[in-house]
């Protein structure tokens, strides 16, 4: 038992390092993760008392209990049998195939890096891109029930909208979005799966998929924890606010008890001066598919001038962006008023109350004046007056400059004319007229045009 046994040094080295980490593993992680799990819970406690919708202790569950308890949900092993027997599998196969697509799901959220990092980079960067402008949300959240669950839902003008959303709200509540699946690319996947977003497969035709995610959707909503969700389903095409995808929706509708928590869905109108995307939505739009054909070398170029620009004092923001706010929808009072009301309805009237509520900025305003037929400042000046007085009959959100209509005036066109849409001798250059139409189609479209 005493005798010395050689091995090799590589050996020792392995076992040494094998005993090291099960010490770690076992006796010192433990420990440390005690010790700050207790410091985030009462960090945790402290940040709650300031928010209007604290953060739901489902929402800090650890992830792989939130996975086991929707892979384990009655209805979610009701939907596994079906699916083994409509496919001829076992059900043990079943069931790792929605486990797989739980673990999918089911986000990570870190409340250090949500309001620690998130909220301060989605400041800094929506300053540096835009001048902001917005309209204050607290009369809009006074009527709403503390313990009601609030759904933003919105229109998606840009991939900005994550980042402004998330400042606007970010003294009020942690958001949860419902995000595409470009957001599955590693290493975006965990930074944004760590912010609490959930990942859709849109279009996706498998019913065991589709239940598994109607239940996270119908679990997060009966916690109370804050949504947000983009009703159209993607980016819009053509600048308009679309028609709602019914997906979701149907599963809030599904899952929601009259009798329990009422579950509230908050407006939010989204307009930019410039949308980042616009050439290739434009271009998605000509072909009639949404196949966006975005070169990652490109993108990073453009990151990499815009930042040499801030370096050399010629970096000029991208003009307006801009959120506002409308009356909140409790779908228990929709319920009550439509007793048979379809997810059709809501969605409906929830799109009607986006529309309303997109804000109306610079560049569209002036873009809309200019469709309507070449002109000199001054006439462009007039026409911004009669549009700007036909939207604030409508109740329209003007978001114009705070110097009144000459300075939107000289806002829009320095930005039409800074990106060649607009010559100096303000005539639209044909072969941007899209663009040009892109932008001026929100404030069309809430003209009623």
């Amino acid at each position: 038992m005493t005798q010395t046994i050689p091995i090799p040094l590589w050996l020792l080295l392995l076992i040494l390092a094998f005993a090291v980490t099960s010490f770690l593993s076992n006796f010192l992680f433990p420990s440390v993760r005690w010790f700050f799990r207790r410091r985030i819970e009462r960090w945790v406690a402290r940040l709650n008392e300031r928010l209007d919708r604290p953060i739901d202790i489902f929402k800090l569950a650890a992830r792989q209990d939130r996975i086991a308890r929707l892979a384990y949900d009655p209805q979610v092993l009701a939907a596994v049998t079906e699916h083994a027997n409509a496919q001829g599998i076992p059900a043990s196969v079943a069931f790792q195939e929605a486990r797989h697509y739980a673990r999918e799901i089911v986000p990570g959220f870190s409340t250090t890096l949500y309001f620690g990092v998130m909220i301060t980079l989605a400041k800094w960067l929506t300053r540096q891109l835009y001048h902001v402008r917005f309209g204050r949300m607290d009369h809009v959240l006074a009527g709403v029930e503390p313990d009601a669950t609030v759904v933003f839902v919105m229109n998606h003008r840009s991939n900005m909208d994550y980042v402004l959303v998330t400042w606007l709200v970010a003294n009020r509540a942690s958001i949860s979005y419902a995000v595409g699946e470009w957001a599955r690319i590693w290493p975006f996947s965990r930074f944004i799966r760590a912010l609490g977003a959930y990942f859709i497969r849109r279009g996706s035709k498998n019913t065991l998929y589709r239940k598994v995610l109607a239940r996270y959707v119908q679990m997060t909503t009966a916690e109370g924890i804050t949504q947000a969700i983009f009703p159209e389903g993607g980016l819009s095409l053509d600048g308009r606010v679309g028609q709602a995808k019914l997906g979701l929706l149907s599963y809030i509708m599904a899952g929601f008890d009259p009798a329990g928590r009422d579950v509230v869905f908050v407006p939010v109108g989204l307009a930019y001066d410039r949308v980042l995307e616009d050439t290739v939505l434009l271009k998605a739009a000509a072909q009639g598919a949404r196949r966006f054909g975005v070169n990652p070398l490109r993108v990073l170029v453009k990151a990499v001038l815009a930042v040499v620009r801030v370096v050399t004092g010629r970096y000029r923001r991208f003009g307006t962006a801009a959120a506002a706010f409308g009356a909140p929808l409790s779908l228990r009072a929709y319920l009550a008023e439509v007793p048979d009301g379809a997810a059709e309805g809501l969605g409906v009237r929830m799109m009607q109350a986006i529309e309303r509520v997109v804000p109306v900025v610079p560049v569209g305003l002036v873009a809309a004046a200019l469709m309507e037929g070449p002109a000199d400042r001054a006439d462009l000046l007039g026409t911004l007056s009669r549009l700007s007085r036909r939207l604030e009959a409508r109740g329209a959100e003007l978001k114009l400059a705070p110097d009144g209509l000459q300075a939107t005036l000289d806002e829009g066109l320095s930005t039409l004319i800074t990106r060649r849409i607009v010559t100096a001798d303000l005539q639209p250059v044909a072969a941007k007229r899209g663009l040009l139409q892109f932008y001026a189609a929100p404030v069309q479209q809430r003209l009623g045009l």
